[in-house]
C-alpha cells in the first residue's frame, strides 16, 4: 500500500485547518500558502472531505472550512480511507466475501489479512489531534 500525494496532502491540510480555525474558517489560499500547496488540488481533496461530512465549507467573504468536529475525534485511517479509497494492501481484500477463487488455498492471504488489519489499527489509533500535538505513537515490533 501507498499512500498518495493526495493523501498525504489530505492529512496536511487537515492539520492547518486544525490548528487555525480558533480564529475562523479557514481559507484554502491561506493553507496553500502555509503548506506550499496548489490551491487547486486542495480544493479537491476539501471537496471529498466536505462530501463525507468531515469538513464545513463557508462560500464568500470570510469563508473557508472548518473541522465539523473536534480534532480527536477524527484518526488518520478515516481521513485517508476518504481521499485514497481502498486502504487494503492487495485487491483480493476488498470484496466481502473475498471473491478470489483462490482465497481458500491462497497461502499469502492470512499475511495480507494480518498486514491490512496492523495498518488499519495502526492508523485508527492515531487522531488529527495527535498529529496536531505531534503525539505519534511507535509502532510495535
Amino acid at each position: 500500500m501507498k499512500i498518495s500525494t493526495k493523501g498525504r496532502y489530505a492529512l496536511r491540510m487537515m492539520i492547518d485547518i486544525a490548528e487555525n480555525q480558533e480564529k475562523g474558517y479557514v481559507t484554502l489560499k491561506d493553507v496553500a500558502l502555509r503548506q506550499n500547496i496548489s490551491k487547486k488540488y486542495l480544493e479537491q481533496i476539501a471537496l471529498h472531505l466536505s462530501q463525507a461530512g468531515m469538513l464545513r465549507a463557508v462560500r464568500g467573504y470570510q469563508g473557508g472550512y472548518m473541522l465539523s468536529k473536534p480534532a480527536s475525534e477524527y484518526t488518520v485511517h478515516a481521513v485517508l480511507q476518504v481521499v485514497e479509497g481502498s486502504m487494503y494492501p492487495v485487491a483480493c481484500l476488498e470484496q466481502k466475501p473475498n471473491a478470489c477463487e483462490r482465497c481458500n488455498e491462497c497461502k499469502t492471504l492470512p499475511m495480507w489479512t494480518a498486514l491490512e488489519s496492523m495498518i488499519r489499527d495502526y492508523l485508527n489509533g492515531i487522531t488529527l489531534q495527535d498529529l496536531v500535538d505531534g503525539r505519534i505513537p511507535v509502532a510495535q515490533k
